[in-house]
């Protein structure tokens, strides 16, 4: 069959279809080179610009190193912005299957740019003069205003940074490609990092000025936990201190022990009902207990009424460290002679402090005497500037980390900067991302027999499943094994202070540990149970079911409780638990695990 014979007009408006389809191709080719070249020249920019990243984030607490990596990584990300933000790109995002790899593409860009150019831009203009030797006193005092100047351009970068890590977080994974949904969950991921990183910079260059007395004198009640005998936020209440803060000049200027202290016949803080009903009203009544609930801001509170009630000063905050704190602090500070001759080193500071020295003194007076020692030697070594301010900002970065240092402030203000940090000691708080437990443990024998219960912990899934949104329908479980390691003569071998001699009604050598099991918000408990045979009590704190039990173990034994709970829908696909601090700087406290079955990728 001959071709078909167009009338003219027909015939140039087909030569011209003809032509702007092939224009329309060639445009298509063109574009898809266009992109595809510009696509690799992003690339090679961001991957850059990541590498430069993760050196930053690991420089950031210390703004002056930081600058350099920050004009370096802006030049990168700057790049790759413009090259993926033509008109070209934006077209080509609208396209099926291509087109939402692109806008992931654009948009890690954007948010790279956002971190490097708006948000860490304006701490490289202060950083010159910002050096982490401003945490090293000088003649006894720390210049605040450094850390004024710095508050503003920290803030906005910490803004900045979450903002560019939420945009990223917000994209669909669905729509993306296994290598894309990959490489923006890396994204994702160092964004988050970076986030906690320049929120936790902008919140003490907002906090310490304030804290060290800029604003007028402050007074601070330091409490150490004494984790030889267990309480949820870590130990007992035993030796403590007043700081006093005036125009960034510290000074020690009162000392007390738990000795001093009466037991209140009525709760010197009303405390919530929900609360007496798991913890009764012990912890406002007695010094030992106020870590006993495992909410910071209520051991505060109850810390600074007992001292007021016992003194008749109103401290400004409260703070608390363990010993092993200390260790940390000591590794910065190097050793400090005591003046019993001692050599408090990072290495000995917790076997001294939590168990030689009930060996070495009987008398609780003595022990005491030889705790106030030991603490103000410590805060005279700090005081003076001696320290290594870099390795000193890493110990309490570590201890604020483990939960060994805690934070309350009795300024609202200065209490917002704290809140949702670890300083604060609050709450396990489940979201979207991750289901959280807490395992608070607490001493019941009366002695300080806890030196030698170790606690394992874990979480995780016995098999699951998640989906494209990384969310899980399946069954959490939390186990905990406590373990009574002390010598099988411990009753004879051991000192009674050590023990507890009975005194409680609980046999010398035996180790009695009270559980508190916070289980996530949200969850459903489907089985609970524990190898000692024993059942388990509980209740309900701010909308949190709470499981407790009590087990007795001798020298040798253990006893495991396992707690299975169901997420209300398909819930978060990582698991924590945050669990008392122990003697152990090695034992996590903190531990999780993520769902290991991943989606299929196309």
């Amino acid at each position: 069959m001959s071709d078909p014979v167009l009338p003219k007009p027909l015939r140039v408006a087909g030569i011209v279809f003809g032509w702007l389809l092939g224009a329309l191709l060639v445009a298509a080719i063109g574009a898809t080179a266009w992109v595809g070249v510009r696509g690799l020249e992003a690339y090679g920019h961001l991957r850059d610009a990541e590498a430069t990243a993760r050196e930053t984030v690991t420089k950031i607490s210390d703004p002056a190193q930081a600058s350099g990596l920050i004009d370096r990584l802006a030049a990168d990300t700057s790049a790759a912005r413009a090259l993926t933000s033509d008109p070209v790109w934006a077209v080509a995002e609208r396209m099926p299957w291509i087109g939402p790899q692109l806008h992931a593409v654009s948009t890690v860009a954007a948010a790279a740019d956002n971190v490097a150019g708006s948000a860490l831009k304006p701490l490289a203009g202060v950083a010159a003069s910002f050096s982490i030797d401003s945490f090293r006193p000088t003649g006894g005092k720390i210049d605040t205003a450094m850390f004024a100047e710095i508050a503003e351009p920290a803030r906005l970068g910490a803004d900045g940074v979450a903002a560019a890590s939420a945009s990223v977080s917000a994209l669909d994974g669905d729509l993306l490609l296994g290598p894309v949904r990959e490489a923006v969950s890396d994204v994702a991921d160092m964004l988050e990092t970076s986030a906690k990183a320049t929120d936790a910079l902008a919140r003490a260059s907002a906090l310490l000025p304030s804290m060290l007395g800029a604003d007028g004198a402050r007074d601070y009640l330091v409490v150490f936990q004494n984790n030889a005998e267990w309480r949820s936020l870590g130990g007992i209440v035993g030796a403590m201190a007043v700081i006093h803060t005036d125009a960034g000049t510290m000074s020690m200027t009162a000392q007390g022990s738990s000795g001093d202290f009466r037991k209140y016949d009525e709760p010197v803080v009303t405390l919530d009902p929900e609360i007496t009903r798991i913890f009764e009203k012990r912890p406002a009544q007695w010094i030992q207990n106020v870590t006993q609930v495992p909410d910071f801001s209520i051991t505060g509170e109850l810390a600074r009424e007992m001292w007021k009630r016992e003194t008749g000063v109103e401290v400004d905050g409260v703070l608390a460290l363990d010993p092993v704190a200390l260790s940390y602090l000591l590794k910065a500070t190097g050793p400090v002679t005591l003046p019993t001759g001692d050599l408090l080193t990072s290495d000995n500071a917790v076997q001294l402090l939590l168990n030689d020295v009930y060996e070495r003194y009987e008398k609780p007076a003595d022990q005491d005497a030889f705790f106030a020692a030991a603490a103000a030697a410590v805060f005279d070594t700090l005081a003076t500037g001696s320290a290594n301010p870099t390795a000193l900002v890493t110990a309490l970065g570590r201890a604020g980390d483990e939960r060994r240092l805690l934070m309350w402030s009795a300024t609202p203000e200065d209490q917002a900067v704290i809140a949702e940090t670890t300083l604060a000691g609050g709450l396990p708080v489940t979201d979207h991302e991750t289901a959280r437990f807490g395992v608070f443990l607490n001493d019941g024998t009366g002695s300080k027999m806890d030196y030698y219960v170790t606690a394992d912990t874990t979480v995780g899934w016995d098999a699951c499943t998640v989906d494209a949104r990384d969310r899980t329908a399946d069954p959490v479980t939390l186990t905990l094994t406590l373990t009574n390691t002390a010598p099988a003569d411990a009753a004879t071998s051991l000192p009674e202070y050590i023990t507890g001699g009975g005194s409680f009604g609980v046999p010398a050598g035996v180790a009695r540990t009270v559980a508190y099991l916070y289980l996530p918000e949200g969850y459903t408990l489907i089985q609970a149970s524990r190898t000692d045979a024993g059942g388990f009590g509980g209740g309900f704190h701010r909308g949190l079911q709470v499981l407790t039990f009590s087990t007795d173990l001798e020298p040798g034994a253990s006893a495991t409780a396992t707690i299975t709970v169901q997420p209300p829908e398909p819930g978060a696909a990582t698991v924590t638990a945050d669990v008392t601090p122990t003697v152990d700087a090695d034992v996590p406290t903190r531990i999780g695990a993520e769902c290991a079955a991943a989606y299929d990728t196309p």
